[in-house]
Protein backbone atom coordinates (compact mmCIF):
# COMPACT_ATOMS: atom_id res chain seq x y z
CA UNK A 1 0.00 0.00 0.00
CA UNK A 2 1.09 3.50 -1.04
CA UNK A 3 0.37 6.69 1.00
CA UNK A 4 0.22 9.62 -1.16
CA UNK A 5 0.07 12.63 0.08
CA UNK A 6 -2.01 15.40 -2.08
CA UNK A 7 -0.37 19.07 -2.12
CA UNK A 8 -1.86 21.47 0.91
CA UNK A 9 -2.53 17.73 3.27
CA UNK A 10 -0.01 16.64 5.66
CA UNK A 11 1.02 13.13 6.37
CA UNK A 12 -1.34 12.63 9.64
CA UNK A 13 -4.15 14.29 7.99
CA UNK A 14 -3.62 11.42 5.32
CA UNK A 15 -3.23 8.81 7.33
CA UNK A 16 -6.16 9.94 9.53
CA UNK A 17 -8.42 9.44 6.81
CA UNK A 18 -6.75 6.35 5.64
CA UNK A 19 -7.56 4.47 9.08
CA UNK A 20 -10.77 5.13 8.55
CA UNK A 21 -10.68 3.07 5.59
CA UNK A 22 -8.74 0.57 6.01
CA UNK A 23 -5.04 -0.17 8.54
CA UNK A 24 -1.87 1.59 6.98
CA UNK A 25 0.83 -1.14 6.29
CA UNK A 26 2.61 0.16 9.38
CA UNK A 27 0.12 -0.37 11.77
CA UNK A 28 -0.74 2.95 12.70
CA UNK A 29 -2.74 3.60 15.39
CA UNK A 30 -2.62 3.30 19.26
CA UNK A 31 -0.24 0.61 19.01
CA UNK A 32 2.49 2.56 16.95
CA UNK A 33 5.87 2.43 18.48
CA UNK A 34 7.22 6.03 19.59
CA UNK A 35 10.47 5.75 17.44
CA UNK A 36 7.87 5.35 14.55
CA UNK A 37 5.67 8.08 15.69
CA UNK A 38 9.10 10.46 16.26
CA UNK A 39 10.42 9.11 12.47
CA UNK A 40 7.07 9.80 10.75
CA UNK A 41 6.90 13.48 12.57
CA UNK A 42 10.46 14.13 11.71
CA UNK A 43 10.16 13.35 8.05
CA UNK A 44 7.01 15.28 7.14
CA UNK A 45 8.56 18.44 9.22
CA UNK A 46 11.50 18.47 6.99
CA UNK A 47 8.76 17.96 3.86
CA UNK A 48 10.02 14.44 2.74
CA UNK A 49 7.58 13.06 -0.31
CA UNK A 50 6.22 10.07 -1.06
CA UNK A 51 6.47 8.49 2.54
CA UNK A 52 5.38 4.78 3.03
CA UNK A 53 5.56 3.25 6.58
CA UNK A 54 6.00 -0.50 6.20
CA UNK A 55 5.25 -3.09 8.93
CA UNK A 56 8.13 -5.76 8.59
CA UNK A 57 7.18 -7.84 11.65
CA UNK A 58 7.18 -11.12 11.13
CA UNK A 59 8.96 -10.71 7.29
CA UNK A 60 12.30 -9.93 8.81
CA UNK A 61 14.03 -10.05 11.70
CA UNK A 62 16.02 -6.97 11.13
CA UNK A 63 13.01 -4.66 12.42
CA UNK A 64 9.55 -3.96 13.08
CA UNK A 65 8.94 -1.34 11.05
CA UNK A 66 10.22 0.48 7.63
CA UNK A 67 9.84 3.90 5.98
CA UNK A 68 10.57 5.13 2.74
CA UNK A 69 10.69 8.37 1.85
CA UNK A 70 12.08 10.70 -0.62
CA UNK A 71 14.06 14.43 -1.14
CA UNK A 72 13.66 16.13 -3.96
CA UNK A 73 17.78 16.78 -4.39
CA UNK A 74 21.02 15.66 -3.03
CA UNK A 75 20.53 18.65 -0.61
CA UNK A 76 17.15 17.89 0.66
CA UNK A 77 18.07 13.91 1.19
CA UNK A 78 20.77 14.68 3.36
CA UNK A 79 18.89 17.70 5.05
CA UNK A 80 15.97 15.24 5.52
CA UNK A 81 18.28 12.63 6.88
CA UNK A 82 20.27 15.19 9.40
CA UNK A 83 16.90 16.50 10.71
CA UNK A 84 15.54 12.75 11.45
CA UNK A 85 19.37 12.06 13.40
CA UNK A 86 18.78 14.82 15.87
CA UNK A 87 15.11 13.84 16.64
CA UNK A 88 15.83 10.70 17.33
CA UNK A 89 18.70 12.01 19.46
CA UNK A 90 16.81 14.69 21.44
CA UNK A 91 13.82 11.62 22.10
CA UNK A 92 16.44 9.88 23.40
CA UNK A 93 17.38 7.20 21.10
CA UNK A 94 21.07 7.82 21.25
CA UNK A 95 22.73 7.74 18.05
CA UNK A 96 21.22 5.36 14.90
CA UNK A 97 23.34 3.60 12.44
CA UNK A 98 24.13 5.56 9.24
CA UNK A 99 24.96 4.89 5.84
CA UNK A 100 24.98 7.11 2.17
CA UNK A 101 24.84 10.41 4.06
CA UNK A 102 27.76 11.46 2.63
CA UNK A 103 26.73 10.53 -1.28
CA UNK A 104 22.98 11.68 -0.14
CA UNK A 105 21.42 9.44 -2.72
CA UNK A 106 20.34 6.62 -0.42
CA UNK A 107 20.82 7.39 3.10
CA UNK A 108 19.53 4.26 4.97
CA UNK A 109 18.73 4.70 8.76
CA UNK A 110 18.70 2.20 11.44
CA UNK A 111 17.39 2.83 14.71
CA UNK A 112 17.21 -0.73 15.72
CA UNK A 113 13.24 -1.38 15.56
CA UNK A 114 12.50 1.42 12.63
CA UNK A 115 14.75 1.27 9.10
CA UNK A 116 14.36 4.56 7.52
CA UNK A 117 15.54 4.83 3.56
CA UNK A 118 15.63 8.16 2.38
CA UNK A 119 15.96 8.18 -1.60
CA UNK A 120 16.22 10.76 -4.36
CA UNK A 121 13.51 10.38 -6.31
CA UNK A 122 15.26 8.41 -9.43
CA UNK A 123 17.28 5.86 -7.13
CA UNK A 124 13.93 5.55 -5.33
CA UNK A 125 12.51 4.64 -8.76
CA UNK A 126 15.51 2.39 -9.42
CA UNK A 127 15.45 0.00 -6.60
CA UNK A 128 11.65 -0.07 -5.62
CA UNK A 129 12.07 -1.73 -1.89
CA UNK A 130 8.32 -0.95 -2.02
CA UNK A 131 7.52 -3.44 -4.40
CA UNK A 132 9.72 -6.05 -2.57
CA UNK A 133 8.39 -5.22 1.16
CA UNK A 134 4.82 -4.49 0.14
CA UNK A 135 4.89 -7.93 -1.82
CA UNK A 136 1.83 -10.05 -0.02
CA UNK A 137 3.24 -13.09 1.97
CA UNK A 138 3.69 -16.30 0.22
CA UNK A 139 2.31 -19.41 1.95
CA UNK A 140 5.22 -22.02 3.44
CA UNK A 141 5.08 -23.84 0.24
CA UNK A 142 7.16 -23.09 -2.71
CA UNK A 143 5.66 -22.09 -5.83
CA UNK A 144 6.29 -22.83 -9.66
Amino acid sequence: MVVLVAKGKTLRTALRKKADIAPSPAGIGASQPRALDIVLASLEDSKAENIVPIDIQGKSSLGDHMVIASGRSHRHVAAVADHLLKALKDAGFGNARVEGLSGADWVLIDTGDVIVHVFRPEVREFYNLEKMWLAPDLEDGTLH
